[in-house]
């Protein structure tokens, strides 16, 4: 018998703890974890979009409370809405991007003609044992706007001038979209490759002896097969789209010009360079609301929630 195990025996068997509190009993830890770092700060940040407070009033009681007017302020902000548009527009494009390059490579490491599939499936996961800081910050010297940068040189190879990635806004967002479809496309593989995997080799017999070509299958047996582990993996990546903020602050901080400034970001900005919490607090639990609307409704329409039996 193990240590654990006799533990928990001497716990049922104490006078004072009866077996039927001994579930609520193992749970209390993780609860008391969960209250401390999870519940709590959550109710601060709650706390302080009601409230007035600064770098000199936090955590002193002093600031004072304001009702909705930080809200008011938020929502009648232009920077706002502009920093709405574009978190959306990125997790459009960014979502699409990371869905047809997770297709992509799926298919290929999934074909029968493929050989060294299990050594194309390691190399792949690699991004996902890299810090996120780490790549980034390469990501951010290959779309330097400087000739040495290497999207530059590969525009200089094949003849084009260089483009200040950085400096510009729509090639700073294309820059956005690529190095996030990279730290998101091992995940959408492995989800794409189960998903294939389990597609029913009959029915790519039937649809072949009925004269099927290969996109005639992808499209009417292999897409309807995989839509639902795809859909569900679409909608958490979105999710992480819409939080993203690694990679517009360490690019360029949303510019030029807060002109790509995600949600997150133009929350960070307020709170901590122009030091306004309350603001911040607001704008964060608008992410929050607006993100948690977005997950509830993809659900329900996906019916990702229901049993595959029911699907």
């Amino acid at each position: 018998m193990s240590v654990v195990d006799s533990a928990v025996e001497r716990v049922a068997d104490s006078p004072v703890v009866s077996k039927d509190d001994l579930p609520l009993l193992l749970v209390l830890p993780g609860l008391f974890v969960f209250l401390a770092f999870m519940l709590f700060p959550v109710l601060y940040l709650v706390y302080l979009s009601f409230t007035n407070a600064e770098p000199a009033t936090l955590f002193q009681g002093k600031e004072q409370w304001v009702g909705l007017a930080n809200y008011v302020t938020v929502l009648s902000d232009g920077q706002f809405w502009n920093s709405m548009g574009v978190t959306w527009l990125f997790v459009a494009t960014s979502v699409a991007l990371k869905v047809l390059v997770g297709l992509g490579i799926g298919l290929v490491v999934t074909g029968e003609r493929v050989r060294g599939k299990r050594f194309m499936r390691a190399l792949i996961i690699i991004p996902l044992g890299l810090p996120g800081i780490f790549t980034i910050t390469i990501w951010r010297g290959i779309f330097s706007s400087a000739e040495f940068g290497l999207a530059n040189q590969f525009l200089q190879m094949a003849g084009l001038d260089s483009i200040a990635w950085l400096s510009e806004r729509w090639m700073a967002f294309l820059a956005y979209n690529v190095t996030e479809a990279w730290l998101a496309y091992p995940f959408m593989v492995i989800i794409t490759v189960s998903a294939l995997q389990d597609v029913s080799e009959e029915l790519h017999e039937a649809a072949m002896i009925d004269g099927a070509g290969f996109f005639a299958r992808f499209l009417h047996v292999t897409l309807p097969s995989i839509k639902r582990p795809v859909l569900f993996a679409s909608i958490l990546t979105a999710a992480a789209s819409f939080q993203q903020f690694l990679i517009p602050y360490v690019f360029n901080q949303g510019g030029p010009s807060r002109t790509n400034e995600l949600l997150i970001v133009y929350g960070y900005r307020e709170a901590f360079r122009f030091q306004k919490y309350g603001e911040g607090a607001a704008i964060m639990l608008v992410a929050v609301a607006v993100i948690g609307v977005f997950m509830m409704l993809n659900v329900k329409k996906g019916q990702l929630a229901d049993g595959v039996d029911d699907a």
